[in-house]
């Protein structure tokens, strides 16, 4: 049996842009209205699964009351953890780091920013999260509130990129994106599908 696993990033945040990895801001109101427009006519979804950060969590909590839906919290998909970049842009990093920035951005599973959390455990930790809620919502549709690195890192695999075009997948702020996600001997299988409507 499949799962039906809706994929929707956080909006714009207060602080902007920038590497926003475990920093926890909350949503600006510009972030909101796009959450709002994003969801609006979309549904069918069973349960609400988000990442502890605020702007993930604020709206989906909101959301998960208005629409009368369980909401669970998964600490395995947070964004990746950038250490000593958090907080940062790429423009300041190019003074003083443009050449661990373009290590970063030529091929992020052989480059970790400083003080960071590497990809390979990113990605290991974002998979089991998935997997466990393959094992647990078999057959269901969830809706999972998430970051920018968890969502490229599912398309990526789904879609089939080799790991260096990580980084070339698109998702913009309340980008929404629709997996069907499936066990085989306990491997996960991910497969795209068209968008919610």
């Amino acid at each position: 049996m499949t799962l039906r696993l809706d994929l929707l990033r956080h909006g714009e945040t207060l602080q902007g842009g920038g590497f926003r990895g475990r920093i926890d801001d909350a949503l600006s109101e510009t972030g909101w209205a796009q959450l709002h427009t994003t969801v609006a006519g979309v549904g069918g979804w069973q349960r609400v699964v988000s990442s502890p950060l605020r702007r993930c969590a604020d709206f989906a909590m909101h959301l998960a009351d208005q629409r009368a839906l369980p909401l669970e919290l998964a600490t395995d998909l947070r964004e990746l953890d950038f250490g000593d970049w958090e907080g940062r842009t790429a423009a300041e990093l190019m003074d003083g780091q443009s050449e661990a920035l373009g290590r970063f951005w030529d091929d992020p599973y052989g480059f970790t920013p400083p003080g960071g959390e590497p990809l390979l455990a990113f990605q290991a930790r974002v998979i089991e999260g998935v997997r466990a809620l393959a094992r647990q919502y078999a057959g269901q549709h969830l809706l999972l509130v998430t970051h920018g690195g968890v969502m490229r890192l599912l398309l990526a695999q789904a879609r089939g990129l080799p790991r260096q075009h990580l980084l070339q997948v698109e998702v913009g702020h309340a980008g929404l994106f629709a997996l069907e996600v499936s066990l085989e001997n306990d491997e996960l299988v991910l497969e795209e599908r068209c968008s919610p409507c």
